[in-house]
């Protein structure tokens, strides 16, 4: 079978939750997929856990197998039984399998089409860095090692990630793309200014500011940020540094905050909406991305870069990939505290030369606009379907 670049395609996308119900990396990555794709020549229908609002939050092109809330054994029949409607109603050209979980169900339901995994990172390993126990990690593993197995061809957000799937799960490189992460350029461009955007947010107008928007658990590295903003205080007395996001760890953070007597410095905002997040990233002279393990690209460097301020990132994973081709000295020379601390203070008194608004935002969207990177994304899907 042979799909030229003109012939249109269907595709079957199989997700995690629904990006407006459930917030996170894997599922931005698939909504903004869902939604760039048709104009690749590529249609799409896709099944996710969510509730019945998705279909109409989807424009009808993906159903609700079962509530994220569901039992594990109701979503993974639910899985199942609507991947089987999907294939009676119409045979995909190709399966796009983005979460190993619920693509296991639909093994043989699509055992004639080309399969092309989604790898966002690596489910087993993530769940070990935030305390799962390790036969739970094996099982994961065990079930990742089975979907990924079975794919003709591999879509990572980075060579980093890349490695990873060779090494830990068996895939042959041959079989490996990379693809970076996208981003809606246009929508984190507000034209508003930074004085502007700090002024709708009620942030100081008279102070270096900076912004961190990440899951509250431990391999995000928000704990050398805080010891970071030590160093920084020393060297920026009026520094202000806002860190974005929930999790496990927030009363942890609260806590080392007023240890380091950082509570005129740092402050926790919690969740922040999604409309909001353009408004954060512009109003910051810098974002600082301080992972310490597990970062496959990481989205919220191309948010704020595609928000016209600069990101500095730490030495892991994908970080690197995403932003060194832009300025060298985005990346920092390592993890830790001290590292973080002095590539910030360098930063801010200038001297850590960082790209202008205007040069982040033409990187973003010359590398990472929706759909540029759904063209790169539809390619591989015809590939799949050319070798099968």
């Amino acid at each position: 079978m042979s799909a030229g670049m003109s012939d249109s395609i269907d595709s079957l996308q199989i997700g995690m939750h629904w990006f407006g119900e459930r917030p996170g990396g894997l599922d931005r990555m698939f909504m903004a997929l869902v939604k760039s794709l048709p104009a690749q020549g590529v249609n799409v229908r896709g099944l996710v856990a969510g509730s019945a609002n998705v279909i109409e939050a989807s424009d009808g092109a993906v159903q609700a197998f079962a509530t994220a809330q569901s039992r594990l054994g109701t979503r993974l029949l639910g899985a199942r039984m609507h991947s089987n409607r999907l294939r009676r109603a119409r045979m995909p050209d190709v399966v796009a399998t983005h979460f190993a979980l619920y693509t296991a169900p639909t093994a043989g339901v699509f055992h004639s089409v080309p399969r092309v995994v989604h790898f966002h990172g690596p489910w087993a390993a993530e769940s070990g860095s935030e305390g799962r126990g390790r036969i739970s990690r094996a099982l994961r593993h065990s079930l990742e090692r089975f979907v990924y197995r079975g794919g003709t061809r591999h879509i990572v957000l980075s060579h980093a990630f890349g490695q990873i799937l060779h090494q830990d799960y068996g895939v042959r490189e041959d079989r490996i793309r990379v693809v970076p992460g996208c981003v809606d350029v246009a929508r984190f461009d507000t034209g508003l200014s930074k004085r502007e955007a700090r002024e709708r947010l009620g942030l100081p107008q008279d102070r270096p500011t900076l912004f961190c928007v990440r899951r509250l658990v431990s391999r995000m590295g928000l704990e050398d940020l805080i010891d970071a903003m030590f160093v920084v205080k020393a060297a920026v007395p009026d520094v202000l540094m806002t860190i974005a996001g929930k999790g496990p760890l927030e009363q942890q953070l609260r806590a080392r905050i007023s240890a380091r007597g950082l509570d005129n410095h740092v402050q926790l905002a919690g969740f922040v909406p999604d409309d909001e997040l353009p408004l954060w990233f512009g109003s910051a002279d810098v974002t600082v991305v301080p992972t310490v393990a597990l970062e496959g690209f990481g989205l919220t460097t191309i948010e704020s870069l595609a928000a016209g301020t600069p990101v500095l990132v730490t030495p892991v994973g994908g970080l690197p990939e995403a932003v060194a081709p832009l300025s060298p000295d985005l990346v920092l020379p390592s993890g830790g505290f001290h590292a973080i601390g002095s590539g910030i203070a360098d930063a801010l008194r200038g001297e850590r030369v960082l790209p202008d608004a205007d040069a982040c935002r033409t990187y973003a969207r010359m590398n990472f606009d929706h759909p540029v990177v759904a063209a790169q994304v539809a390619r591989v899907y015809r590939e799949a379907i050319d070798v099968f």
